[in-house]
C-alpha cells in the first residue's frame, strides 16, 4: 500500500500547493507556501525541501508536478511560464537528481482536467473538456480515457480563441480573446471602473477591498452578488454569457459528454453555469436536433492540480517499472493458454 502514495505539486507565481495523495485521489498531509520567487534555483530549493518532508512520515512512490506554463509533450521541460523565470527548464530531471524519485511535469490545467475525471465531476465519462476560469481561461482535455496535449504539447490554451475581431486587446498580442470576455478579468475591469466612476457598486467594491481601487479584484464582485446586489448578479450573467458562447464553440470542434468549469471565477456557482447553460443552448450548432453536453462545476476546488499531477505520476511510474522475472513468467504462460488452437486441415 505504501508504495501508490504520490506527492502532488502546483507551482504558481505566489504560492505552491502540496499535498501527499493516495490512489483514490484522498490528500492525506497538505503543505502551502509562498513561491520563494522567479528563481528557477530557489523554486527547485523549495520543491526538494517539500518533497524531503513529506517523506519523513511517508513512503513516496513518485512526484507530480503541475505547471502554469508550456510544457513540452514528454512531460518534463517547461519550456514557458508567464510568472516564474522558466525558459526551456529540464524540470522532471533537475528534480529527479535532487529527490531520485520518478518525476512528471505537467501543464496545471491537464493536472486538474485529469483531477476532475478521475475522481471529480467527469467520473465515468469517456471525454471531457475542462475550463478553468481565474484571471484568464486555461483548459484540458481528456479524450477517450486520455489526456491530449497536442503534437506540441500545447492544446487545452481555450482562452485565447478569437470570439471578437478587433475586440479587446489581450496580453497574448492579439486581441478579442474569449478571456477577454469571459474571466475573472472582465468582472476586475468593470469593477475597477465603477469605483472610479463612485457608482454605488463601485462604492461597495471599494469597501470591500479596504478603500485601494486597485485592491479591487473580481472575487469581490462575486462576495457582493451572493450578498443579493442586482448589479453585480448582472455583470457574472454576462461573463456567464460569454461563457457559454465559447462551450458552444468547443462543443462543435470536440462533442464532449461534459464540461468542467473550475477556477477561481466558478465560485460564483449557479449564478454564472445557469447563463452559460442558457447561451450555450441557444449558440450549439445543430441546435435542437442533437444531444446537448452537461455544464458542471469543478467538484475538487484548488486542489485538483496537485491531485492530479500525484495520480498522473504514479501511474506513469507504475507503467514504467519493469516486471519481475517471475510476473513475466505468468504473462508468458497466461499468453500460451490463450492462444487458440490450430485449426486441423
Amino acid at each position: 500500500m505504501a508504495e501508490k502514495l504520490a506527492i502532488g505539486i502546483d507551482i504558481g507565481g505566489t504560492k505552491i500547493a502540496s499535498g501527499v495523495v493516495d490512489q483514490d485521489g484522498v490528500i492525506i498531509e497538505k503543505l502551502r507556501r509562498e513561491t520563494p520567487s522567479t528563481s528557477p534555483a530557489e523554486v527547485l530549493n523549495a520543491i526538494a525541501d517539500i518533497a524531503e518532508t513529506f517523506r519523513r512520515n511517508h513512503h513516496i512512490h513518485s512526484i507530480g508536478i503541475g505547471a502554469a506554463g508550456f510544457v513540452d509533450p514528454t512531460q518534463s521541460t517547461v519550456q514557458f511560464s508567464p510568472h516564474l523565470a522558466w525558459r526551456n527548464e529540464p524540470l522532471r530531471d533537475a528534480v529527479f537528481r535532487r529527490t531520485g524519485l520518478p518525476v512528471l511535469v505537467d501543464n496545471d490545467a491537464n493536472a486538474s482536467g485529469w483531477a476532475e475525471w478521475r475522481f471529480g465531476a467527469a467520473q465515468n465519462e469517456s471525454d471531457l473538456v475542462l475550463i478553468t476560469l481565474g484571471t484568464g481561461i486555461g483548459g484540458a482535455l481528456v479524450i477517450d480515457g486520455q489526456t491530449y496535449r497536442g503534437h506540441y504539447g500545447l492544446a487545452g490554451e481555450f482562452g485565447h480563441m478569437q470570439v471578437v475581431p478587433d475586440g479587446h486587446p489581450c496580453e497574448c498580442g492579439n486581441t478579442g480573446c474569449w478571456e477577454q470576455y469571459a474571466s475573472g478579468r472582465v468582472l476586475t475591469r468593470r469593477a475597477r471602473a465603477a469605483a472610479t466612476e463612485g457608482t454605488e457598486l463601485g462604492k461597495s467594491l471599494l469597501s470591500s477591498a479596504g478603500g485601494a481601487v486597485g485592491a479591487i479584484e473580481g472575487s469581490h464582485v462575486t462576495e457582493i452578488a451572493t450578498e443579493g446586489n442586482a448589479e453585480a448578479i448582472e455583470w457574472i450573467a454576462d461573463v456567464g454569457q460569454w461563457l457559454g458562447v465559447g462551450i458552444a464553440n468547443l462543443a462543435a470542434a470536440f462533442d464532449p459528454g461534459i464540461f468542467v468549469i473550475g477556477g477561481g471565477v466558478s465560485d460564483a456557482g449557479e449564478m454564472l453555469i445557469g447563463p452559460a447553460r442558457t447561451a450555450f443552448s441557444k449558440a450549439l450548432t445543430g441546435r435542437g436536433y442533437r444531444a446537448e453536453a452537461r455544464i458542471v462545476r469543478a467538484h475538487l476546488g484548488p486542489e485538483a492540480g496537485l491531485i492530479g499531477a500525484a495520480d498522473m505520476s504514479r501511474l506513469r511510474a507504475r507503467r514504467r517499472r519493469p516486471a519481475s522475472p517471475g510476473a513475466r513468467v505468468r504473462v508468458r504462460a497466461t499468453a500460451k493458454s490463450n492462444r487458440s488452437p490450430r485449426r486441423q486441415k
